[in-house]
């Protein structure tokens, strides 16, 4: 374990600075490669609730929350420091998610799902119908900074910077989670949930706590998301828009903390290049390329090993 820690560590801080410079580097793409990584912290708690064997169809509530939050404090009450923006979402997305939670942590399968994605329509239906919020249209994000430092618009670099220290915070958190009694217990949970409940655990009490973590995940990459776009929209909510995590989550695999945003970044490289040589066909594109994944990858991309080690499903789970 000492040895994963001393090596997981440089690893993401490599990553993260990496990142930097390659937006540095390819300054036209920083677009790109923010609503890539931004997606990925809401798959980076979706693949948290899938190493307990729950697929959650919603995550798009809180990815819209977080969204909708900053879009609501810049616009109606003029605050633009980018410190509130961030943590205005976090509490409004764990208080939304720990009352959910008390009805979601009671089901498994298909009933989860289906919950969850009812839980997102719902808000879709109240952000198209409501005029105040902008209506189906959505609204513009002007004007965010950090300290005085903008953060959006021929500054985005600066925000990008931002969301990578965000990404690294968040897959360091995720990591020490999956070192806790509770994180252990997830893919347990996944294989039998009923001995995890004979061996005086709480399964329920687990599930509960990752859907908060996720909703926050979601939360902060939905806010950021707006940040940097410098727009949201009732589309940020949609089943399609959480359908897409769920696809990213399913090409990522669970077996490790970085694919969420290897399989994020991928599928908007890929997207934007099919979309700018095919542009009549680049659907058709994206889905051969996703279904190549899944038919030769159906691991994900968690399940690509180097080497001749067994994985247990045990060390699954502490993976990062």
């Amino acid at each position: 374990m000492m040895n994963k820690t001393k090596t997981f560590v440089p690893v993401a801080v490599g990553a993260a600075l990496f990142l930097i410079v390659a937006a540095w580097a390819l300054p036209t793409w920083n677009f790109v490669i923010s609503i890539g990584l931004a997606k990925g912290l809401a798959v980076l708690g979706l693949v948290l609730m899938m190493r307990a064997g729950l697929v959650s169809f919603g995550q798009g509530l809180y990815y819209a929350i977080g969204g909708y939050s900053v879009g609501l404090m810049v616009n109606l009450w003029r605050i633009n420091e980018a410190v509130l923006l961030l943590i205005a979402p976090v509490v409004i997305a764990a208080a939304t998610a720990a009352v959910a939670g008390l009805l979601l942590s009671h089901y498994r399968d298909i009933f989860f799902a289906m919950l969850t994605l009812a839980l997102s329509m719902l808000l879709y239906g109240l952000l198209v119908k409501s005029v105040e919020l902008g209506g189906t249209d959505g609204f513009n994000i002007r004007g965010v900074t950090l300290f005085g430092l903008p953060l959006s618009g021929t500054a985005r670099f600066n925000g990008l910077v931002i969301l990578v220290l965000i990404c690294f915070t968040a897959v360091i958190t995720v990591w020490y989670f999956g070192k806790t009694a509770l994180g252990r217990l997830l893919p347990g949970i996944k294989d039998n949930e009923i001995r995890v409940e004979y061996l005086g655990a709480s399964a329920s009490k687990t599930i509960y706590l990752s859907y908060i973590l996720a909703a926050i995940l979601a939360a902060v990459g939905g806010s950021m998301s707006g940040i940097l776009v410098a727009h949201v929209d009732p589309e940020m909510a949609f089943w399609a828009t959480s359908g897409e995590f769920v696809v990213i989550a399913v090409l990522a695999g669970t077996g490790n903390i970085f694919t969420p945003f290897i399989a994020a970044l991928a599928l908007e490289f890929v997207r934007t290049f099919a979309y700018q040589h095919a542009p009549n066909t680049w659907q058709l594109v994206l889905g051969v390329i996703i279904l190549s994944m899944i038919l030769f990858l159906p691991t994900g991309l968690g399940g690509i090993r180097f080497g001749k080690r067994n994985t247990t499903t045990v060390e699954a789970g502490e993976k990062a």
